[in-house]
């Protein structure tokens, strides 16, 4: 699910399900998680990078695969609440998604030393969630990123972070169509930091790591809590807590008007079939 590496002071934790182009579930939510906090304990290692193994970064959630498996018990590591495994309705999915979703990303990003998302490919719907709890976000000319959740009738993903990664009228454009837009898009909204050759992708990323990776810890560590407390003021978190809770309420509305189906009839093929690429005139474009 998840492989773990040091070079030098840099911890590379890289999602390694290219079969299904790294969709998570939720034993690699924990197998993240695992890693993040070995790479935390390690006092040699000063900075960490988010990879995914193949040619894609993270295709999102996991709402297909035979690896699905919302019905699993896993131990919460990211929020005091009771198990959803037995439970029922919204009952059951807002105690997995406060965990499993929301929780966690949140989690990862007050993790004490800088962490890069190294990007190629599709990053969707909630593989966007780990990007943005990211730090900083370094991305292939390849790279691509959506959120077509809006689809479902759902106004995106459970971190809802789009108005303060990319400001709010690019969030809105980038919610009511679903499309795909381009690394060097990203870049201008201000979501990506920097955008390079696919083949030089890892190249360049650790460069960066290492760079950052000569300050000193503590002083990284600080530095990063003074940005999220920041951006806390302007909103953020409060802002999550009152998305997250629409967004419960458009799966509840979607499981009532259609006898159960809280994803509005939607699959992942249809959501990947239905998205368009902001940058080609329409064209549907899929992650292969």
């Amino acid at each position: 699910m998840v492989t773990y590496e040091v070079r030098g002071p840099v911890a590379v934790v890289t999602m390694n399900r290219p079969e299904y182009r790294n969709a998570q579930n939720s034993a690699m939510t924990y197998a993240l998680d695992a890693a993040f906090v070995r790479a935390v304990e390690d006092p040699t290692v000063k900075v960490i990078v988010l990879a995914g193994n193949g040619k894609h970064f993270s295709a999102g959630h996991d709402i297909g695969t035979p690896g699905r498996d919302v019905d699993q018990h896993f131990e919460n590591k990211a929020v005091l609440w009771w198990d959803h495994v037995g439970r029922e309705g919204g009952d059951q999915r807002f105690a997995r998604e406060s965990e499993v979703y929301l929780g966690m990303c949140r989690r990862w990003r007050e993790i004490p030393k800088p962490v890069i998302a190294s990007v190629q490919g599709a990053c969707i719907a909630g593989a966007l969630m780990l990007a943005w709890s990211c730090d900083l976000i370094v991305a292939s000319d390849d790279a691509f990123f959506s959120d077509p959740v809006v689809r479902m009738g759902i106004p995106g993903v459970e971190y809802f972070a789009h108005p303060w990664v990319m400001g709010p009228r690019a969030a809105k454009e980038f919610l009511f169509t679903g499309d795909r837009f381009s690394a060097q898009q990203a870049q201008e909204w201000g979501m990506v930091n920097r955008v390079v050759p696919r083949n030089e992708l890892e190249e360049q990323t650790l460069a960066l790591a290492e760079r950052i990776a000569e300050m000193p810890s503590f002083g990284l560590a600080l530095t990063k809590k003074a940005v999220n407390q920041c951006e806390d003021l302007m909103g953020l978190r409060a802002g999550m807590d009152s998305v997250f809770g629409l967004h419960h309420f458009a799966h509840a509305h979607n499981a009532e008007v259609s006898g159960g189906d809280s994803l509005g009839g939607q699959s992942a093929k249809s959501m990947a079939s239905g998205a368009r690429s902001a940058t080609d005139g329409g064209a549907t474009r899929k992650a292969e």
